[in-house]
């Protein structure tokens, strides 16, 4: 009988939960690419603790399957994301709650980096504080022209501190300045001269131009791919000659793995590689 209980407990739960998230996300799964749409309109999209809870869940599910090769984080509405909700950070949350807030949002930038295939970011709208973040922490980003990114929290007595690790590792430290000093928004051109977003183009041009980047990735081995952007962010916060030790390592790894020798191989014969997706 407890058991019984248990599992409708359970189910309930699971079912509870499912309908949560649609108020949340919504997700499509089409030819390897899982495009996870931010739906919360109502709330500007703001990542709440719901929101990065999910949005970790979607990130990290069935991560490893081979068929996976692409995440594309993407918003409905006029407004990307307004960053954290704020009424989760009133004082009468309690400091504890706020650390449980804010260590969901390290965990959720981490799961883009951990994601062993590329997270894009395709952005049609406004995006602020920690959704400039979120934009900023993703692989690549793709944007329409008239898309702004701003780190406004000093406008209201809270220093874009998390949003400016993501964006001081993406831009120069005079246009980070600017932004999490000021609080202005830049916009797309602007973002895109300053390496905050990897391409500008016309809002009727934002999925052709992600696809085309995406089909460019699929041509690529799954397993190399994983490997190079695991790299990539090891090697970005070590010392020159770390790095390069690590990554004559990592080459004599990668040329010995079977799609490494495949690659090679297609190419001395001049014909397309048929790769395993294996490490």
């Amino acid at each position: 009988m407890f058991s019984y209980v248990l599992q409708r407990s359970v189910n309930s739960a699971l079912t509870l939960c499912r309908h949560n998230h649609t108020q949340y996300l919504s997700v499509n799964n089409v030819d390897g690419t899982r495009e996870i749409t931010l739906n919360n309109d109502k709330t500007r999209n703001s990542l709440s603790l719901d929101m990065m809870s999910y949005l970790v869940e979607e990130i990290n599910r069935d991560k490893d399957n081979d068929s996976l090769r692409a995440i594309v984080l993407t918003a409905k509405g006029h407004v990307f994301s307004a960053g954290h909700n704020l009424k989760e950070l009133q004082a009468s949350s309690g400091v504890e709650q706020h650390k449980v807030i804010f260590d969901k949002a390290t965990e959720l930038m981490m799961s883009i980096v951990r994601s062993p295939v590329p997270v894009i970011a395709k952005v049609n709208g406004v995006v602020a504080a920690a959704g400039c973040q979120l934009v900023a922490q993703c692989d690549m980003a793709v944007c329409s022209e008239t898309s702004k990114f701003s780190t406004p929290g000093a406008n209201f007595g809270i220093f874009c501190s998390t949003p400016g690790i993501a964006v001081g590792r993406s831009v120069p430290k005079s246009r980070a300045m600017y932004m999490l000093l000021t609080g202005e928004a830049i916009s797309a051109q602007e973002a895109y001269e300053s390496g905050l977003v990897t391409k500008v183009v016309p809002a009727d041009q934002l999925d052709k131009e992600v696809n085309n980047i995406i089909d460019k990735i699929k041509m690529k081995s799954r397993s190399v791919v994983s490997l190079g952007k695991e790299f990539y962010y090891k090697q970005i916060e070590l010392g020159l000659s770390e790095a390069y030790k690590l990554g004559g390592e990592l080459m004599v790894k990668n040329v010995n793995m079977g799609d490494g020798q495949e690659g090679i191989k297609s190419f001395i014969e001049k014909r397309k590689p048929v790769w395993t997706h294996k490490q």
